[in-house]
């Protein structure tokens, strides 16, 4: 099957087209919450964002050469888009990443700048202090600049040097939930490519329908919805910080509430978080009928999720098949599959044991051994092969394996990691190669299975938890011991697998629930709960359950649970254990 053509134009070029065509158009808002509750709204034209971007290469330039990097240590403001579009024109390669006063995030930080390797540093005058700070307390070399976009001479002006789809646009570092993160290479062609991908699954309104964000711009998925689509079709955004969707989760909505013809994404936890955070006096007023899309990717998707979510926001105008799941990866530059926007999301039962063994066999929804799963649709623009990951044949239908895949879309690799780069990106599908080409073909280490046209995503290979030969999805446990007991925090349990002398071991960390007062706490009564509940819900014994402080379970920077540092803090000791004889002595 032949891929559809997609326009891989670098963006800046678009941006230069919409500056010409549409100069007084509103581009993009950002909603200040920093001095006032309610937000100021500061708006930016194509015009104005045009001509700041190129003031900024020419600065850039002055400095740096064309193929250096460019680190963005700065908040979640326009001045960082103005920051990513500079360094297109300018032809620096651009790593977006935070400003060092972010926190939690220090040594991830120090890790990715260390990588990169950056010239210049981008950052706005309310963030240099933290800048310099970070510089002071590390051993870290030193830019040869840094610029503060927000006071750079607006007035330079630059004249295009040419720009390839080819060439690299930026370094997306990955989350780490596996290992230390690595700098994938997007070139100005994957970000236009995967641009178009997600607007054609969006089937969006080129200069109406509004793109909704708090995800941070840092993160694969908030710069290719906050930065890429606007741009690749001259639509307005609206972005806030994540900060101000964390502290009041309404604004989301609210400013949602606001567009005729919406779309917007978040992890699978945000939709909860609204389900369960937002009062009913807080909804009065919300409309939600012109949003069309509420994308939820970048972690495992459940179905209670969708349902309580549509219970608590259907009266406010969700309509059902809005709620878009998702499949995607930074490797990919961040979109791959969703289901349609005007389909109602597939959930199906299937039966555990089958799974385990890697196949799928639907079941009774009321079995005791059903496992739900939501699917993710179909990829749009690109090929999704389902291959043993052993052998790289593909699988018929129905089988699980290591989800390849080959499109536009696929980056160019891994910064400063040609081996990891060779065996990651250049895998060949071996065997009947039906109407998938040859080769080169991105190998995900995300398990799925293609089951009646769609697509459903199981796990990440190197999660799976193997006791007595047999598999066992992490997210599955986890689900089980946090619906166990009270005294478990939901969504913040991880689950993994050490190395025994007859068979692996079966570990379970668990944040406790701080509405539980912890006098209150019985610890034998939670293991024994989660002990009993696993076992019957999946047939194998947990060796121990490890019960932590809110707070102290391992995330990446994107918020999903990093059970590999989970895993390495359990045997180094690190976890911060609840001591439950302090509060009952």
């Amino acid at each position: 099957m032949t891929l559809k053509e997609l326009d891989r134009t670098p963006l800046v070029h678009r941006l230069a087209r919409w500056a010409q065509q549409y100069p007084d158009d509103r581009a993009y808002t950002y909603m200040d919450y920093s001095e006032n509750v309610d937000g100021v709204a500061v708006e930016m034209t194509w015009g104005e964002l045009d001509r700041r971007a190129r003031a900024l290469a020419a600065v850039l330039r002055d400095g740096t050469d064309a193929g250096q990097r460019a680190a963005i240590l700065a908040p979640q403001t326009l001045d960082y888009i103005i920051g990513f579009l500079g360094c297109h024109y300018a032809r620096v390669i651009a790593v977006p990443l935070f400003s060092p006063d972010l926190p939690g995030h220090a040594d991830r930080l120090v890790a990715v700048y260390g990588d990169a390797e950056p010239e210049t540093v981008l950052t706005i005058t309310s963030a240099l202090p933290h800048v310099e700070a970070f510089f002071d307390q590390h051993t870290l070399p030193r830019p040869k600049q840094i610029i503060t976009v927000d006071t750079i001479d607006t007035t330079r002006t630059w004249d295009d040097e040419p720009i390839s789809a080819d060439d690299l646009a930026y370094l997306q570092y990955t989350s780490g939930s596996t290992r230390v993160p690595a700098g994938v290479m997007l070139t100005h062609g994957n970000l236009a490519a995967n641009a178009e991908q997600c607007w054609g699954t969006f089937d969006g309104i080129p200069r109406v329908s509004t793109g909704v964000n708090w995800l941070p711009l840092f993160h694969d998925m908030g710069l290719v919805t906050a930065v890429g689509l606007p741009i690749a079709y001259a639509s307005p955004a609206v972005l806030m910080d994540p900060v101000a969707f964390i502290m009041r989760p309404i604004r989301w909505l609210e400013l949602l509430s606001q567009q005729g013809h919406a779309f917007t994404c978040a992890p699978n936890f945000a939709y909860d978080y609204l389900s369960t955070k937002v009062s009913e006096e807080e909804k009065e007023g919300l409309d939600l009928s012109g949003v069309q899309v509420f994308m939820n990717g970048a972690e495992t998707i459940r179905e209670e999720t969708l349902s309580r979510y549509l219970d608590a926001y259907g009266p406010k105008g969700l309509r059902p098949e809005v709620q878009v799941p998702a499949y995607g990866l930074a490797e990919a530059t961040v979109y791959v599959s969703s289901s349609s926007r005007y389909e109602v999301p597939t959930v199906r039962a299937f039966d555990r044991d089958a799974l385990g063994r890697g196949v799928l066999e639907p079941c009774d929804r009321d079995a005791e051994r059903a496992t739900v799963l939501v699917g993710c649709g179909q990829p749009y623009g690109q090929h999704v092969a389902v291959v043993d990951a052993e052998t790289g044949v593909r699988l018929p239908d129905g089988h699980i394996g290591e989800m390849w895949i080959h499109g536009p879309n696929v980056t160019a690799g891994y910064w400063g990691r040609p081996e990891e780069t060779a065996e990651t990106f250049g895998a060949v599908l071996q065997g009947t190669l039906g109407d998938l080409p040859a080769g080169p073909w991105l190998r995900t280490g995300d398990l799925g299975v293609w089951y009646d046209g769609e697509l459903y995503v199981t796990g990440r290979i190197k999660d799976l938890v193997i006791v007595d030969g047999r598999n066992h999805y992490p997210q599955d446990i986890e689900y089980t011991a946090y619906h166990a007991h009270e005294g478990v925090r939901r969504e913040y349990v991880a689950a993994f697998a050490l190395g025994g002398e007859e068979t692996e071991r079966l570990v379970v960390v668990a944040e406790r629930n701080r509405r539980v007062p912890i006098k209150r706490l019985d610890l034998d009564a939670v293991t024994d709960a989660v002990r009993a509940a696993v076992k019957q819900h999946h047939d194998v014994r947990v060796h121990e359950l490890v019960l932590i402080e809110p707070g102290g379970l391992p995330r990446t920077s994107s918020g999903k649970v990093s059970r590999h540092a989970c895993r390495k803090a359990y045997l180094e000791g690190t976890l911060p254990v609840t001591d439950l004889s302090a509060a009952t002595g």
